[in-house]
């Protein structure tokens, strides 16, 4: 036998109803919240870069990091761990601060996805060495494949503001997946400090 609940029939559940769901109170009640929400969506602070960045991170794996990053660091960082994971190498490519430089971003990145697609798909670890406020070198750990990759960033100028970017100069694949002898084996062994 079925259960009865006359109390909800008698505050309207429905369109009919005159309670608190489809009737006169709640759309009263609900217009602050939706000019709230209509200001706030309408908002210039986020553009299609931030959109696109939000989007990136929810459809990755969480980047876990070792060192002392920035915040522009960290972002460029996650970009080039995404392209290279998802396969796109014209989107890699762009992430380059070598001007005059396409053909060799283009090769070098078509050389690091080739390489380096299936440990950037699963769980990787980004050192960064030294202070990153000017330039750092950043390591990546791809623990899926046990590989180990360095890169390093900087900031560059686009007129209106600074954005972070990569050197991709490895046109040979031997380069690109060529471990500099100093790098530690895992993550943190060095206090994420370069070598000198």
């Amino acid at each position: 036998m079925a259960t009865r609940f006359p109390a909800v029939r008698r505050r309207g559940t429905g369109p009919r109803g005159r309670g608190t769901y489809g009737g006169p109170r709640t759309a009263l009640a609900a217009a602050p919240a939706c000019a709230v929400l209509l200001l706030t969506g309408c908002s210039a602070d986020y553009d299609a870069d931030d959109v696109r960045y939000a989007g990136d991170y929810g459809s990755h794996p969480p980047l876990a990091v070792v060192g002392y990053p920035s915040t522009g660091t960290l972002g460029i960082t996650q970009q080039v761990v995404w392209r290279i994971a998802d396969g796109k190498a014209d989107a890699l490519a762009a992430l380059t601060d070598d001007e005059g430089a396409e053909a060799a971003a283009g090769k070098t990145a078509e050389n690091w996805i080739a390489a380096f697609r299936k440990g950037a798909g699963g769980q990787v670890t980004a050192e960064f060495y030294d202070e990153g406020s000017y330039r750092q070198m950043v390591v990546l750990y791809l623990h899926d494949t046990g590989q180990i990759k360095a890169i390093n960033v900087r900031p560059t100028s686009t007129g209106s503001k600074d954005i972070w970017r990569v050197s991709m100069k490895e046109t040979d694949p031997a380069e690109a997946t060529a471990v500099l002898p100093w790098l530690p084996k895992k993550p943190g062994e060095l206090g994420s400090t370069t070598v000198r």
